[in-house]
């Protein structure tokens, strides 16, 4: 016989059930932190240990010193060292590039996002409006606007952050940074000059950079890489996207709306291959409707800039005949790579692995004492957000508090349109674990809102644990998965079931009315469907 639990109960007090939720969360956490560092072998626990003696590694008489120094100013690294000061340490930030947010900031998830919202306001006035009653004689693309208010975006957020640490009481200093041992850093400046940067703890948050391919040489006008897609002067008329990743659809999204004609080719199989399968065929039906094509299991071999267009020699990603495109501008979107050249990081012994990413226990730890790392530098998904987690856990841990971050638990989203967002396992993933699962569905088509807006391309899809109807995995593609995909990542973290969702009342209507219908479906049935 199955015992199914309830939350409901007239007789428990308002608030009895969130404090023990709470209480029991936080007990889970730091459960779940001493249990993995008491299984490391001893001989990991040396190598990695942590120790409040960290914060009393003393420097020469008379010198400067900081309890915290991170260097590189993207999301893990600027929240890591606001978060530091928040906890009473005194802290210093350096970064290279002169403007702080790092990548995501200043030539990734922001001006993408900025660029995304107004290719698709024209691209809905140009093929939308009418059918709401909203008709114009004509529409254009005014681009240098468009990347003015791209620009303008990225300047006032990236002055808000230096404004978060004058607050927060945070040293920057701009300019690029290397160890000279691993209590001092070298910083050559942005003015010209040099100082040494000393800390009891160093925290590398350098990011990662644009992962290149064999004979192809970026030069950010015809062969680009994202950077230089978010800056084109001119709406090409071909374009060319090598990988179907996360970028390379969200750019190939942008100019395609814009009027590009958009080819993407992929050495793999499948587009997005971490997303959940049926889910994918869906999404690539949407892109392919939205004239986007496909050249997949296909590989570049060749790449030739010296006339009028770009031109690729391709081939079966198994081999076979070679065939040619051309296309005005190329999109280089293979991937990143981590970034840690010229940080001496072999001066002072710190780890990597075969890819070069800096190895770390769960207290994000390297090899040297007193050196940790965070971001996309380190094992895991290479997502602003997740960097942003790390720095505030790996910070907790140095001021000797309990920090946590549960890679299984991370969101994604790929912000086209419709988007697509996800937590937790995918049915693939389930599959391979021998899980006995449930599946619940639930089709936008359904959904009143998406209806009533005329937006109802989509679906929500739940994992669940057959047998305690546990939350496996959330996969949303709607055209704001990425805001719906929240109240699914605060179940999965809490470890809820679909039914503690399903009897959650929602406002209606609302488009994440879908979620909860799909959780009804996950344990018993739908009732809209």
């Amino acid at each position: 016989m199955t015992i199914k639990y309830y939350y409901w109960s007239r007789n428990l007090k308002p608030g009895f059930l969130i404090k023990k939720m709470a209480l029991a969360s936080l007990a889970r956490r730091k459960a779940y932190v001493l249990s993995r560092n008491l299984a490391n072998s001893p001989a990991d626990a040396l190598k990695y240990s942590f120790s409040l003696s960290n914060f009393s590694r003393g420097f020469a008489s008379g010198s400067e010193e900081n309890d915290v120094v991170v260097i590189g100013g993207g999301p893990g690294g600027y929240v890591a060292a606001i978060k530091a000061a928040q906890l009473g340490l005194k802290t210093t930030c350096i970064e290279k590039r002169g403007t702080l947010g790092g990548t995501c900031l200043n030539v990734g998830c922001i001006p993408s996002k900025a660029l995304l919202h107004s290719s698709h306001m024209y691209h809905e006035a140009k093929h939308s409006f009418a059918g709401h009653g909203v008709k114009f004689s004509s529409v254009e693309v005014d681009l240098p606007s468009m990347m003015a208010q791209k620009d303008k975006a990225v300047s006032n957020l990236t002055r808000g952050i230096e404004g978060l640490f004058k607050k927060n009481k945070v040293n920057y200093v701009k300019g690029y940074g290397k160890f000279i041992s691993p209590s001092e850093v070298s910083v050559d400046t942005l003015e010209g000059g040099s100082t040494v940067v000393k800390g009891k703890n160093i925290i590398i948050a350098t990011g990662s950079d644009v992962k290149s391919l064999p004979g192809i040489t970026i030069d950010e006008k015809r062969i680009v890489s994202s950077t230089g897609a978010l800056a084109l002067s001119e709406v090409p008329k071909k374009l060319i996207v090598i990988g179907a990743g996360y970028i390379g659809l969200e750019m190939g999204s942008v100019w395609g709306r814009l009027g590009s004609e958009v080819t993407v080719v992929e050495f793999a199989p499948d587009i997005v291959p971490t997303m959940d399968a049926e889910i994918r065929k869906q999404f690539q039906r949407s892109l392919e409707k939205q004239k986007m094509k496909f050249m997949l299991k296909t590989k570049v071999v060749g790449v030739d800039s010296s006339g009028n267009s770009v031109k690729l020699t391709v081939e079966p990603a198994a081999g076979g005949e070679q065939t040619t495109l051309e296309a005005d501008v190329v999109l280089v979107s293979a991937g990143r790579t981590p970034f840690t050249a010229g940080l001496g990081l072999d001066k002072i012994g710190v780890e990597t692995d075969k890819v070069g990413r800096i190895l770390v226990n769960e207290r994000f730890t390297t090899n040297v004492a007193g050196v940790y790392a965070i971001g996309d530098v380190i094992p895991g998904p290479m997502l602003a957000h997740k960097a942003e987690e790390d720095g505030v856990a790996c910070v907790e841990f140095i001021a000797g508090k309990h920090g946590h971050v549960d890679y299984d638990k991370v969101p994604g989203v790929v912000y086209t349109h419709p988007e697509v967002a996800s937590v937790g396992k995918t049915e693939e993933q389930v599959k391979a674990l021998g899980i006995d699962y449930c599946v619940g569905k639930f089709p936008f088509l359904a959904n009143s809102r998406a209806k009533a807006i005329d937006d109802a391309e989509g679906i929500v899809k739940i994992l669940a644990d057959k047998e305690t109807d546990k939350i496996l995995g959330v996969h949303i593609m709607a055209p704001n998965a990425g805001e719906l995909i929240h109240e699914a990542v605060l179940a999965v973290n809490y470890d809820a079931s679909s039914e503690d969702i399903a009897r959650v009342c929602h406002a209606h209507p609302t488009m994440s009315e879908a979620l909860k219908e799909a959780a009804m479906a996950t344990y018993d049935k739908p009732i809209h469907v």
